[in-house]
């Protein structure tokens, strides 16, 4: 991917140019269609993505159900960090909703480029800690809303 483009990415913008040189080599740019999967749930967290144009479901498969759309991903969020935290597998699914563009960013790559530059990493860092959270707040919403749909009584039952 192209240093320029990179630029461009929120989580990347401040990097100085020889640090997204860097990190261009550890990305790739993939094209998906309605309904290819990026990941699933349970395979191998080694690449942190970011959503540059179209619309993504993040899937939650629980043991003793149906998956579940815990969130909806737009340009410019990030997904999959899984392999940020060192978690050794994804925690859910991320599915094409419309045709879609995004970075897949080597997590191993990112980490070597953090240690390398620890300024580039505290700052991707900071990002990440501010967008987690809000990402989280609204899965968990989403979850209880669901659950509670679930167990709304029927109609036949009252």
């Amino acid at each position: 991917m192209a240093v320029q483009d990179l630029a461009l990415v929120p989580l990347f913008q401040g990097v100085d140019d020889q640090g997204l040189a860097v990190l261009a080599g550890s990305c790739r740019a993939l094209d998906v269609e309605p309904p290819d999967t990026i990941f699933e749930q349970g395979d191998l967290a080694e690449t942190l993505y970011i959503l540059l144009s179209g619309r993504l479901a993040i899937r939650f498969k629980p043991y003793d159900g149906d998956p579940l759309t815990v969130a909806e991903v737009q340009p410019g969020d990030v997904f999959g960090w899984s392999t940020l935290l060192r978690r050794p597998t994804y925690t859910s699914g991320a599915v094409a909703l419309v045709p879609s563009r995004v970075l897949a960013v080597s997590g191993p790559g990112l980490r070597r480029l953090c240690r390398s530059r620890p300024e580039i990493g505290a700052l991707v860092l900071e990002r990440l800690v501010a967008v987690i959270p809000d990402r989280l707040k609204g899965a968990h919403g989403q979850v209880v809303e669901l659950l509670r749909l679930g167990m709304s009584p029927c109609a036949e039952d009252e």
